[in-house]
């Protein structure tokens, strides 16, 4: 799911890390949305906010929505960072760094930030954590699926997937159709489990608070868990195969 990359990576791999990965991304976008009422997974409407508050004179307030976008940015060029400065010593594991970084971070603001908003903390601090915790993940799935897998916004895959729905009334060729069929499985995948991440991080939230967060962490945690497992059974069945 994560140690593949070029030929060796397949469909399947994808639709694993899409499956995954979107679907923490949706428990962060509901919680951001429902505990500090702040898009905290993407940065496009945030221009949008910060246009309108630099057209309206209250420049302390756009700045607050430009640190959300650097934000998002800084997430994204530290886990580039991260995943280049590994790649050179242990490609294998070039991914583990990020993801853990990002795992701390949903966990520090799961368990800290009820405690945080109480004692007065501002609520645009747990924002710009988590802003920066899906620009980590972001960059983190397009570097491993070569593009191919965005898990923070839709936009873009509704335009995609637009896209692709009009080229089934005009492609005819076999191998153009499964090539074109998989593209638009992979991204109603990922549109999917964004929803039930959405769903079901909304459900927590009224029960858990933000705590429910941990199911993001959780889910994370388990990806690199069986990425493991998965990675060393394939491993030791081609050694077992040499003998």
């Amino acid at each position: 799911m994560f140690r593949h990359k070029g030929k060796g990576r397949t469909f399947i791999h994808n639709r694993r890390l899409a499956a995954i990965l979107s679907f923490t991304a949706g428990i962060v976008n509901i919680i951001g949305v429902l505990s500090i009422q702040t898009l905290t997974t993407n940065v496009t409407g945030h221009f949008a906010f910060f246009a309108e508050e630099i057209v309206n004179n209250r420049y302390l307030n756009a700045l607050n929505f430009l640190l959300y976008i650097l934000a998002f940015l800084f997430g994204a060029f530290i886990s580039s960072i991260l995943i280049e400065l590994s790649l050179k010593k242990n490609p294998l594991i070039a991914h583990t760094i990020p993801m853990g970084l990002e795992i701390i971070i949903l966990s520090l603001v799961g368990i800290g930030s009820t405690y945080w908003l109480n004692e007065g903390l501002a609520p645009q601090t747990i924002a710009f954590m988590l802003l920066f915790a899906m620009g980590l993940q972001n960059a983190l799935v397009t570097n491993v699926s070569n593009s191919l897998v965005r898990t923070t916004h839709l936009t873009g895959l509704f335009t995609d997937l637009g896209i692709e729905l009009s080229q089934l009334f005009f492609y005819r060729k076999e191998n153009e159709l499964q090539k074109l069929f998989r593209s638009i499985k992979l991204r109603m995948i990922i549109i999917i489990f964004f929803f039930m991440g959405c769903i079901i991080g909304g459900f927590s939230y009224k029960i858990l608070g933000m705590l429910a967060i941990l199911i993001a962490s959780l889910c994370l945690i388990i990806a690199l868990i069986f990425d493991t497992i998965l990675y060393r059974f394939y491993y030791l069945k081609r050694k077992l195969r040499h003998y």
